[in-house]
């Protein structure tokens, strides 16, 4: 048997659509009535009018995949690409047109703005109401309704229907239910980004509690990545109601980010005639090391990563320049590096292999994912003799344990670099000590 909690299996959802044939701009009533009379004589209606034409479209086609107890899955595709209809047939809120899904566990849903709440019913009833449909007796949600209450910070209006709740009002209730009723999945699509930020943080970290302290299973779609790395640790990349990608998380949001070509922390040109470069040099290998020095997409943010270059000099007499760009998810420019003479005594280079290598020191750049390109230039005058854009890629991921280096903070730092830098506060003006008791 297997260990999965969820389990689908060549999942298809098919929907009918009608497409209304565009109407006459203007029909006289001749013509109305001629076509009413050869109705008469024929076995199909009139041109003339609403005739409809049928199409079938596939939102889902044969997805199989499995989720075990107490994994964090991001799914994460472009609009339009069947991750609500996916998470839709896992809530069981619209039925599968083919295949088979297995849930091993209670599931609760938040999807979007009003799922699974009666507006005619008060914050309070709702709560219960909700409770009683995940199979909670009466005594089991009275134990969490405190916890719950005090989450969703809407203690003054418990009473008041839902109906009159504003969208983030809405939104906190209904996250603090879903993940405070003890469910085996916990299912959550982009409503999340109705709540503020403060909100979304406090949501963030609940859903990593009940991941790694309870054991239990969350399916995350956002289009959030910093947020969807940080949060997951497997996603599913869906593309036109397809499974394109189901891997790492760092691995998915490159393909995701990059259209589907995800370079990898390695690149390898074997034929050295094809590589990147001209008759002066070429471009062999660049790869991204963790502190370990093992080849790595995915590095710690507080540890310092190596980035790697080996290109081959073909003709003596020109100097030089390695260099590296890295950009962010962006495309902005985070920072350009080369190893470069600050007094300017260069020499030319001769012709050989050669291996840059620089470091870039821990608690440095800022959580997420980099693309790195790889250069080589001569100078005065400047030249370029290759130029790899995105060669590769990697993501720096905060696992928020580094609470005793970085304070009490715990989340994403704006910008595109975030240094621990030496401060020093003091106090300027003392207070007078008290005198002495005798």
């Amino acid at each position: 048997m297997s260990d999965a909690i969820i389990t689908v299996e060549n999942l298809g959802k098919c929907y009918r659509l009608q497409h209304q044939q565009e109407r006459q701009r203007y029909v006289a009533l001749r013509d109305v009535i001629t076509s009413k009379v050869k109705g008469l004589f024929s076995n199909r209606q009139s041109a003339i009018g609403n005739r409809q034409s049928e199409e079938d479209f596939w939102a889902l086609k044969d997805v199989s995949f499995e989720i075990k107890q107490g994994e964090v899955v991001g799914i994460i595709g472009r609009n339009g690409a069947g991750k609500s209809t996916l998470l839709k047939i896992l809530s069981r809120i619209t039925d599968p047109t083919k295949g088979r899904i297995t849930l091993r566990g209670r599931v609760a849903s938040l999807l979007e703005v009003g799922t699974g709440f009666h507006p005619e019913l008060t914050g309070r009833e709702n709560v219960f109401l909700n409770g009683a449909i995940l199979g909670m007796t009466h005594a089991e949600v009275r134990g969490k309704f405190d916890e719950i209450v005090a989450f969703a910070e809407v203690e003054k209006f418990l009473d008041t229907p839902v109906k009159r709740y504003s969208s983030g009002m809405y939104v906190r209730l209904a996250f603090a239910v879903a993940a405070h009723l003890e469910p085996e999945i916990l299912v959550v699509d982009e409503v999340l980004a109705v709540g503020d930020a403060t909100f979304q943080k406090k949501c963030l970290g609940k859903m990593s509690e009940v991941a790694e302290q309870h054991g239990r299973t969350v399916l995350f779609v956002s289009h959030n990545m910093p947020t969807v790395m940080r949060l997951c640790q497997r996603a599913i990349l869906l593309n036109q109601g397809a499974v394109a990608v189901d891997g790492p998380c760092a691995e998915v949001s490159h393909h995701y980010m990059n259209d589907g070509k995800y370079a990898g922390a390695e690149r390898i040109w074997a034929d050295s005639a094809k590589a990147p470069g001209n008759e002066c040099a070429r471009l062999l290998a660049i790869r991204v090391r963790d502190h370990t020095g093992a080849v790595s997409s995915n590095v710690d943010i507080t540890r310092p990563v190596v980035l790697e270059m080996e290109f081959r000099v073909l003709q003596a007499g020109r100097i030089l320049v390695p260099n590296l760009h890295i950009y962010d998810e962006d495309g902005a420019c985070v920072f350009v590096t080369g190893d470069t003479d600050p007094a300017g005594r260069r020499t030319p280079r001769v012709p050989g292999l050669y291996r840059s290598r620089v470091e870039i020191p821990g608690n440095y750049l800022s959580e997420g994912g980099l693309y790195v390109s790889a250069a080589l230039s001569t100078i005065n005058p400047v030249t370029v003799h290759f130029w790899e854009r995105d060669a590769v890629v990697f993501h720096v991921h905060d696992d928020a344990s580094g609470t005793s280096v970085r304070g009490d903070y715990v989340g994403v730092y704006p910008g595109a670099v975030r240094p621990m830098l030496p401060w020093i506060t003091t106090l300027q003006n003392p207070p007078h000590p008290e005198p002495a008791l005798v």
